[in-house]
């Protein structure tokens, strides 16, 4: 049969196309990774990860509308996977949402920048909600997690998002599945079928949302999550998928360029976890080299008074130029506005938690300087990417001095990464105001020894934890 339309392929053709691969290797690899198998480095950075994740979920599920959440979800039945940091345990699906929604709300989650994204966050709620339905251990849990992590971030950087598409709730839905699928005991066949079924339940997340401050933004990573759990059950109990449903959704619904040699690519000796980056401002990574500039700048002069700034610009790559607007209108909007960021830093002397919240965003005196903030692509920065991510301030002082500063890389970068007890110290930033500096404690020796932990019960009653009324 003939089809003249443009872009409609007949069912013969598609049909005769064959599995991919790659997809076999990653089953084969996927069904035979022992945990003794993985480096006594690659298992350091997995659990200092899993650590940074826990740290912003647990601080995340203090914000009001994460309480509100948790409440009315265990209206329906609470269960035996805790709510990190809420005192509440819910049922795995609910858990594994609301931990995956909490872990991104103060935009402190881990990422890595080859894969555009923050594959940690995306995994960790729904491995630990199976490894504790399963009955397994600190192991299993770890060796779940590196896969899921794994490729999760390969299917994004073996592809290119549409500019429109907000990388949450999207390839992190593969990982999600994966890990679960692992740590459930699947075998190789249902490996393969999970990549293909979850694929398909990756979530079409608008890229708008972040940029006018739409909240339900924050809720991306908790349906990749749950969609994870989801597409094993699916797989479990016999549904299949598409022959290649990866290159479906990858290759031309939500992103398009998928390249799938790079799935398979040094698969087993290079791990996209130990390629990762650390957050310690509390924005858009994009954001990151700017305020890397604004730091150091802040470092070297000893202060910048607002009133002495005629103007500030921004020169940088295409991703973060797109975060112009000087005007958030709330905390979201504040993180992912480039203007506002600088200001706020500038400011505050840091880009923290604070320097976004309500308070902050009303202020008059950083809404006057964000005003004053110009931000433009360097054609020549956003080439470089992804392996640097380059910022050039020029500040402008009202006595007719020029400063010029740049950086071409973000710190806590694979390139420029933070030390591990700099990685630690931001978890406790982040938990003792919830818990407690003796608990964050019991909860960090939990996270670094959870290889020698047979059963995860203990670290899920650790996270139970309520927080501090004054949290």
């Amino acid at each position: 049969m003939t089809i003249v339309t443009p872009g409609i392929v007949p069912a013969s053709v598609l049909l005769a196309e064959p599995r991919p691969a790659w997809l076999g290797e990653w089953a084969r690899f996927g069904s035979s990774l022992a945990f003794e198998a993985l480096s006594p480095r690659l298992v350091t950075q997995a659990k200092l990860v899993m650590l940074d994740c826990v740290g912003a979920i647990a601080a995340g599920m203090q914000e009001p509308e994460m309480r509100a959440l948790v409440r009315r979800l265990a209206r329906r039945g609470q269960g035996g996977v805790a709510a990190i940091g809420a005192g509440l345990s819910l049922r795995g699906d609910d858990a594994a949402f609301v931990n995956g929604v909490a872990g991104t709300a103060l935009e402190l989650d881990e990422g890595n920048q080859f894969a555009r994204g923050h594959p940690g966050i995306h995994v960790l709620p729904a491995a630990l909600a199976t490894a504790l339905a399963a009955g397994r251990g600190g192991t299993e849990l770890l060796t779940a997690f590196v896969l899921g992590y794994e490729i999760g971030a390969r299917v994004g950087a073996a592809c290119r998002l549409r500019p429109t598409v907000h990388p949450h709730g999207t390839w992190g839905t593969i990982g999600a599945a994966f890990a679960a699928a692992r740590v459930d005991g699947a075998d190789e066949r249902a490996l393969a079928e999970t990549i293909n079924v979850s694929a398909t339940l990756s979530v079409g997340a608008s890229l708008r949302a972040m940029l006018e401050g739409a909240t339900v933004r924050n809720g991306f990573c908790g349906f990749s999550n749950r969609n994870g759990l989801a597409a094993w059950d699916l797989v479990a109990s016999g549904f299949v998928g598409e022959i290649d449903a990866v290159r479906s959704v990858y290759g031309s619904i939500l992103a398009e360029g998928f390249r799938p040699e790079a799935m398979a690519e040094e698969l087993g000796s290079r791990f996209e976890i130990e390629r990762n980056y650390f957050k310690r401002h509390a924005a858009c990574r994009f954001t990151h080299g700017a305020l890397d500039v604004v730091t150091a700048l802040l470092a070297e002069l000893g202060s910048l008074p607002p009133r002495d700034i005629a103007g500030i610009e921004v020169e940088t790559y295409a991703y973060a130029a797109q975060l112009d607007s000087a005007e958030p209108a709330n905390m979201l909007a504040a993180r992912f506005s480039l203007p506002f960021a600088v200001a706020t830093t500038v400011v505050n002397g840091e880009a923290s938690v604070p320097a976004f919240r309500r308070k902050a965003v009303a202020d008059e005196t950083i809404r006057a300087l964000a005003r004053r903030v110009t931000v433009r692509e360097n054609a020549e920065f956003t080439a470089m990417l992804p392996a640097k991510r380059p910022a050039r301030l020029t500040v402008r002082l009202a006595d007719g001095r020029v400063l010029t500063r740049e950086t071409m890389t973000n710190r806590g970068d694979a390139a420029d990464p933070y030390t591990p007890d700099e990685v630690r110290a931001k978890f406790f930033d982040l938990t003792v105001p919830v818990w407690g500096e003796a608990h964050a404690k019991r909860v960090h020796s939990a996270i670094e020894t959870i290889e020698t932990a047979e059963s995860l019960a203990g670290l899920n009653t650790l996270l139970g934890e309520p927080p501090r009324k004054d949290a």
